[in-house]
């Protein structure tokens, strides 16, 4: 038996966290001439995308949808404030809560980012990646271990 044909080269997960390095990576690369990382795009871009839908969402919606845990998207957002991407706005009937709005310079900034991450995500999974989406998604929203986003 050759090591192919046993051991982790035959594990899903092995291959799963190898693309997701390779992903990271690519994505991390083709961001940081905007001055983003992977974690403040997706912060960014499910806030918009949730503002899209409904308004201004909650700093947990967005962290939520993201996956993102609420202390870390908490420290990342207060970098997104400073730099002029997003201003957080009072709930209006919850005075312990704020919402998040994407600024002018925000959304045109996640309009950049979106094309690079539909780029990135067409050269890694190729143009039939919807087989791949609807696995991943499956297992992302059967895990016992996170909430996945609605």
């Amino acid at each position: 038996m050759t090591a192919a044909q046993s051991g982790p080269l035959l594990s899903p997960g092995f291959w799963l966290h190898h693309a997701a390095l390779a992903w990271r990576a690519e994505f991390d690369a083709q961001l940081a001439p905007l001055g983003l990382t992977p974690t403040q795009f997706l912060l960014l871009a499910s806030a918009g995308w949730l503002e899209h839908q409904d308004g201004p969402a909650t700093q947990q919606q967005i962290a939520d949808l993201a996956g993102a845990d609420r202390t870390m998207a908490s420290k990342v957002m207060r970098t997104l404030v400073d730099n002029g991407l997003i201003r957080r706005v009072a709930h209006e009937s919850d005075g312990r809560s704020v919402r998040i709005r994407l600024t002018p310079a925000g959304r045109e900034l996640t309009a950049q980012a979106v094309t690079i991450a539909q780029e990135v995500d067409s050269r890694l999974f190729g143009p039939q990646s919807a087989d791949l989406r609807a696995t991943l998604r499956h297992i992302a929203e059967n895990s016992r271990h996170r909430t996945p986003p609605r």
